[in-house]
């Protein structure tokens, strides 16, 4: 008998299924809306967040407009089995990715953007802390380098060496072919720790570290703050914040990582054109596309860029960026074609659209057409709302006014 995803969502409040959802949940909302003359359904409740379990340390990769792990965890165990094909065309820090491994899912991965394997690869072949920590300790520190640019206004002088150091010997590792998984973890923890507002990051005080500003920008911070770059330990704060990144994963869950890093493709493609990935391989898609120029993503990583020698201008060149929310329906409606050609018959995709423009604009009214034509079935339209405390009352926030905290997702499905 086949599932019945839409009597799932109605009565969802009622399943005990997934991840303790607490049996006096607020029954689902069911509202109808029409496109291209079919009538389609809207599943408004809370379906994860702060009624389900907190996710794993191992996402706590900072990354711009990412969604939390349970989005995709919520629907891997409701559409998926072990071993079936999980795929993310825009895959970012990997959030879909590394979600599907702790779940024993086979993987794929594809992001125009090389840093997205960077930070996402290394978490499926997780090293030990103490082959970490003797790694570190064998990379010599040259606190001679030249200038390649000035990064003054972020850090130390003796920081920016030792972040040096760690930059070529990372580039040598690679191009010489002794890269190994150590180094690769080094690696994705380090791009993590280049800016931040903590003293946990290597630089002064600045911006969260999924928005790494200019070098223009951070001298007004500064002066603003009335505050100059202090000495980091680099190496001290790559070690500490691997152990933040294990702090709760089981054994179990390592062991099921690296199992799924053994058949797991990283892919940096367009979206649109993936011939390396086999007609009706993919069981189930999760993935967030970029949204109407939102998220200047080569902006934001151009640090991340540099330490990881990426050409962020020939990147940003590649990443689809439209403002006109009609070319961006067009180019979605090609990956929409993609993904029915890879998707395997009975199988889904999980389209997250947020909103745009404070939710003048619900790009959902756009997408659900775009798969249509593809040639998918929109089995409805899941909005998943998180209700706030008091504390949040308090202080103001409004942010589910402005779709910050809601999640929008269309629900696509392939039945021949």
């Amino acid at each position: 008998m086949e599932f019945d995803i839409s009597n799932y969502l109605i009565n969802f409040s009622l399943k005990k299924n997934l991840d303790s959802f607490l049996d006096d949940s607020q029954k689902t909302q069911v509202d109808d809306f029409k496109i291209k003359n079919k009538s389609i359904k809207k599943y408004i409740n809370e379906f994860w967040t702060s009624k389900q379990r907190q996710a794993s340390s191992i996402h706590e990769i900072s990354y711009r407009a990412c969604f939390k792990a349970q989005l995709p965890r919520f629907f891997i165990k409701l559409l998926t089995k072990p071993n079936h094909i999980i795929y993310d065309p825009f895959s970012g820090r990997g959030t879909t990715i590394i979600e599907a491994g702790l779940l024993k899912r086979n993987t794929i991965s594809n992001d125009i953007n090389p840093l997205s394997e960077i930070l996402a690869r290394p978490r499926l072949n997780i090293p030990s802390i103490d082959n970490i920590k003797d790694r570190l300790d064998n990379i010599a520190l040259n606190l001679e380098f030249e200038n390649e640019i000035d990064l003054s206004m972020f850090y130390h002088e003796k920081t920016k060496m030792e972040i040096l150091s760690l930059k070529n010997y990372l580039y040598e590792r690679k191009k010489d072919n002794l890269e190994d998984d150590i180094d690769r973890w080094i690696q994705m923890v380090a791009s993590n720790r280049l800016t931040g507002h903590s003293k946990g990051f290597f630089s002064v005080y600045t911006l969260p570290p999924n928005q790494a500003v200019s070098q223009e920008r951070q001298i007004k911070i500064n002066k603003k703050r009335r505050q100059k770059p202090e000495y980091r330990n680099v190496k001290e704060r790559i070690i500490k914040k691997s152990i933040s990144l294990l702090r709760n994963l089981t054994t179990q869950q390592k062991e099921n990582l690296k199992e799924i890093s053994k058949t797991s493709i990283f892919l940096t493609k367009d979206a649109r054109n993936t011939p390396e990935i086999k007609k009706n391989l993919v069981q189930l898609t999760v993935t967030s596309p970029p949204f109407l120029k939102v998220v200047q993503y080569s902006k934001d990583n151009w640090l991340r860029c540099w330490f990881n020698s990426i050409d962020a201008e020939e990147i940003s060149k590649k990443i689809t960026m439209e403002s006109d929310v009609n070319k961006w329906s067009k180019m979605m409606g090609s990956v929409f074609k993609e993904l029915y050609r890879i998707t395997k018959i009975k199988g889904w995709v999980i389209f997250e659209v947020g909103e745009v423009q404070k939710g003048k604009i619900k790009l959902e009214d756009h997408i659900v057409p775009e798969g249509l034509n593809a040639g998918f079935i929109c089995k409805g339209i899941v909005i998943n709302e998180q209700d706030f405390t008091k504390t949040s009352n308090i202080w103001g926030i409004k942010n589910k006014e402005s779709g910050t905290n809601t999640n929008r997702i269309v629900l696509f499905k392939k039945e021949n």
